[in-house]
C-alpha cells in the first residue's frame, strides 16, 4: 500500500523541513533524533504523508534549531511553488 500525500500545504511543509534539514547537514536520523522523533517519521513529514501536530512542529524547530516562525516564513514562500504535486488518490 502506498503512502497518500496528505494536502499540497503538507507538500510545501515538507519541503520547507527538508531543506532546513538540509541547510544544516542533518540526516533525517540525525534530525529525528535531535528532535526526539523517529527517522521515519521525519520522513514522513518531509513527504507530507502526514499531518503533524504542532507540538510536533516545535520538536522539529527545535531539531532544527530555529524558531517555528522561520519554519512558516519558508512555507509561505512556498505558496507559488510549480513543483508541488497534487495529492495522490489511493486506487
Amino acid at each position: 500500500m502506498s503512502a497518500v500525500v496528505q494536502s499540497p500545504e503538507h507538500v510545501r511543509l515538507g519541503r520547507a523541513v527538508r531543506e532546513l534539514r538540509a541547510r544544516r547537514g542533518l540526516s533525517q536520523e540525525e534530525l529525528g533524533f535531535r528532535s526526539g522523533l523517529h527517522r521515519n517519521y521525519v520522513g514522513a513529514i518531509e513527504r507530507g504523508e502526514i499531518n503533524p501536530t504542532f507540538r510536533v512542529l516545535l520538536k522539529v524547530t527545535e531539531g532544527l534549531d530555529v524558531p517555528l516562525s522561520e519554519l512558516v516564513e519558508l512555507w509561505e514562500r512556498r505558496a507559488d511553488d510549480p513543483l508541488i504535486a497534487r495529492p495522490r488518490r489511493r486506487p
